[in-house]
């Protein structure tokens, strides 16, 4: 015999009758707002069985079949304010643009451009154009070409310069970086047949001298990036790997992974390797990605000697990386803002690594003093952020944090976490904490008034 509570569910066609949901039907599909409603009957209906649950009154199903077609058609990738004082945040999307990247962005995107059209000669170009030479001037090298992301242009050179043949690398760079990019497998996707030399924490330039033979294509050279090795080490300069690959006639390919343009020493940083070194030092192509230390849109750059990188540009795996426009606008923003000397105040994670304890105690203070009056306690602290973004690892930089003793942490993390915007913060000895060296200060008002709601929300009945 049916559950007593299954007559009272509605068939689909009145579920959508419903006054709330004919009055916004319009909003939505009629295919959409069909399969919502079965999802949420089929639901209702196992819950009834299965749980022994009641069924719910006629509104409150039309209520929550208006909420789930909404929440259907909203995008799901939103802004986040990022308080948790880790600088280039991959799970927040890196880097954060500039100002006029963004507007170059909206400028590409918004109607046509010249993206692959010579308006002088009134033919076809070339979309890499539009960076090259940008790319030329800031690292010295004599071209260049840009590819999705950093892994897809590594897996390009391999093919390209290796396919079938050897690539030499020491044991010690054999790593695997966030989200389980490990650059073996780049190496066994490519079709490069992966010769280690050396041990884990020691190579010489004899180990790399030692594995050269007929079927050897090039030396590779990876960088640490997340991690770094320390005690009983030993590892080749790039200098020396450049002299031993022209005794051979073999190219040296540098993955830098981060990508820095400017010397991270500067702001009391560990000494991070700089493009235009590796190019200096002679490597035929060098790597690295355009959204950790660059600064800019996710991108994959690759400069280096003019005829390695047209071998490059002539493999037909190239299209199948290419950028888009508005990646391409985003990139020759921010290289315009390195060469103008203004990357420090005009690209954000710049700002961010540049910005002075002092001026963020300052910040700190000022928005305890707001919540204070708001009749919230806080406090200002000492503690440190960090770079991340696989560049710098153990590396930080002192700043203090607004914390908020006395409330429940976890649960006041989640309200942030799933507010509108959303906050990230970081739990300090069980107090929130929020690093204003990562909020950027258009975004005060926005995180205040988001902690204060926050705050509201755990003193309802129920919460």
């Amino acid at each position: 015999m049916p559950h007593p509570e299954l007559r009272k569910l509605p068939s689909v066609d009145r579920l959508l009758q419903q006054s709330a949901v004919a009055a916004a039907r319009a909003q939505f599909s009629h295919d959409l707002a069909v399969a919502v409603a079965r999802d949420l009957l089929d639901g209702t209906r196992a819950a009834i069985i299965d749980q022994g649950q009641p069924c719910p009154a006629p509104d409150e199903l039309a209520q929550t079949l208006l909420a789930r077609l909404h929440a259907a058609v909203q995008p799901t990738l939103q802004p986040v304010i990022n308080a948790s004082g880790v600088i280039i945040h991959t799970n927040l999307g890196r880097a954060p643009l500039s100002q006029e990247a963004q507007a170059a962005m909206l400028l590409a995107g918004e109607g046509y451009s010249n993206l692959e059209y010579d308006l002088a000669a009134g033919r076809r170009g070339s979309r890499y154009l539009h960076a090259v030479d940008l790319l030329r001037r800031l690292t010295g090298a004599e071209d260049a070409l840009v590819v999705n992301n950093n892994a897809g242009a590594v897996l390009l050179c391999l093919m390209a310069l290796a396919h079938g043949r050897q690539v030499v690398i020491s044991r010690g760079q054999m790593v695997e970086i966030g989200g389980g990019f490990r650059i073996p497998d780049v190496l066994l996707a490519s079709g490069a047949l992966l010769v280690e030399v050396g041990a884990t924490n020691r190579t010489h330039l004899a180990d790399y001298q030692a594995a050269i033979g007929p079927q050897t294509a090039a030396l590779l050279r990876v960088h640490s990036s997340n991690f770094r090795q320390i005690g009983f080490t030993a590892e080749v300069s790039l200098a020396e790997l450049v002299a031993l690959g022209r005794q051979h006639g073999l190219p040296v390919i540098d993955d830098l992974g981060s990508g820095a343009l400017l010397d991270t020493a500067r702001f009391g940083l560990a000494h991070e390797p700089h493009i235009q070194e590796s190019v200096q030092a002679g490597a035929a192509l060098v790597t690295f990605s355009g959204d950790k230390l660059l600064g800019g849109p996710q991108a994959g750059l690759i400069v280096g000697r003019a005829a390695e990188i047209a071998r490059l540009r002539q493999h037909p795996l190239t299209r199948a990386l290419r950028v888009d426009k508005t990646t391409l606008a985003a990139l020759a923003a921010t290289l315009g803002h390195y060469l103008a000397g203004q990357a420090e105040q005009q690209i954000p994670i710049w700002r961010m690594i540049a910005a002075r304890e002092e001026a963020l105690a300052d910040r700190a203070a000022g928005w305890a003093a707001r919540l204070t009056a708001a009749g919230l306690a806080a406090r200002v602290q000492p503690a440190a952020s960090t770079v991340g973004g696989g560049a710098l690892p153990g590396e930080t930089l002192p700043t203090c944090l607004l914390a908020l003793p006395g409330l429940p942490a976890d649960r006041m993390a989640a309200r942030l976490r799933t507010g509108r915007p959303a906050v990230v913060a970081r739990i300090v000895d069980d107090a929130l904490c929020f690093d204003p060296r990562t909020v950027l200060p258009e975004q005060e008002d926005l995180l205040l008034a988001a902690i204060l709601a926050a705050h509201r929300g755990l003193a309802e009945p129920g919460q």
